[in-house]
């Protein structure tokens, strides 16, 4: 491809280590502040965890304003959010059952008919599946992230692993703060966007762990510290347009996807970032905790 070895040289020599402590510092920081939003923000659930129904539909001349000022009265737990531009809405209210659920939107039908241009579509999710469906979700996420210990352990050492699940954990907070932080809607799609940067992120963190393990044997009396910036260096070019061409891909998702994936694409926006950032400066540096080799002074 023409001019990306000039863009990307594959003979770099950034040294990543000597700013290894600012961008820890950087991230506990962000994950301080992304835990403290789940605690007290939390997440803004949609109705596949928070059960009820969802309506949305298409206005004429209404804004969300109107349509507020007219169900917020008939409707004890009723929000509306705009989905994608002004005119379309997306109407969540509580309900328990299938048959309230039917009587709520023949209900909001009557009250907004004459200001709606189109009803596009209605959901129903009962609290027991919207639960169960969360609980599993968070299931798949804690497996997820003990199968990829696992897989590290058993590929390389158990030090790699421990490194890989801090920089995954890393991966998941900070993702799940933007959401909250944003109040992106949180849904089975977001869960699948989490689960699919757990995958990319370790790929990311193998393919320099592997380039470690290669130089550990190749330079058996080098300071750690400069085997980790030759490592990274050497995989950098492959890491940044691996990087490169996939936010392209999700930025095509998001803009021309339609709002449906919307969500699934930012989330994947945010963690393909991430993750190439935490298999660099969270991954490689976490492992200068352990000493692989005895110190050879001759």
């Amino acid at each position: 491809m023409f001019g990306l070895n000039k863009i990307i040289p594959t003979n770099s020599n950034y040294d990543f280590m000597k700013l290894k402590n600012y961008f820890i510092y950087l991230s506990i920081f962000l994950i301080v502040i992304s835990v403290f939003l789940l605690s007290f923000r939390g997440l803004n659930l949609g109705i596949d965890f928070k059960g009820g129904t969802l309506v949305e539909v298409t206005t004429k001349t209404s804004d969300i304003g109107e349509l507020r000022s007219v169900l917020s009265p008939q409707f004890n737990d009723v929000s509306l959010q705009e989905f994608g531009n002004s005119q379309t809405i997306i109407i969540r209210l509580q309900n328990n059952s299938n048959e309230e659920s039917i009587e709520t939107i023949n209900k909001v039908k009557d009250l907004i008919n004459d200001k709606v241009e189109e009803f596009r579509r209605s959901e129903f999710v009962g609290p027991t599946i919207s639960s169960e469906l969360l609980w599993k979700g968070l299931q798949a996420i804690s497996f997820a992230l003990i199968a990829i210990l696992f897989y590290i352990w058993l590929r390389f050492e158990w030090q790699f692993g421990f490194g890989a699940v801090v920089a995954l954990t890393h991966d998941v907070l900070f993702t799940l703060g933007v959401l909250s932080l944003l109040k992106i809607d949180f849904s089975l799609a977001s869960i699948a966007a989490i689960l699919t940067i757990c995958g990319y992120s370790i790929n990311d963190s193998v393919v320099v762990y592997d380039r470690i393990r290669e130089n550990l044997r190749k330079y058996k009396k080098l300071d750690m510290k400069e085997l980790f910036n030759i490592s990274i260096n050497n995989t950098l070019s492959r890491t940044v347009m691996t990087s490169l061409t996939t936010l392209i891909a999700l930025f095509s998702l998001y803009f021309l996807g339609g709002e449906v994936i919307r969500p699934f694409a930012f989330a994947m926006v945010i963690g393909v970032i991430v993750g190439t950032y935490s298999s660099i400066f969270i991954a490689v540096p976490t492992l200068l905790l352990f000493q692989f080799r005895p110190q050879d002074d001759e």
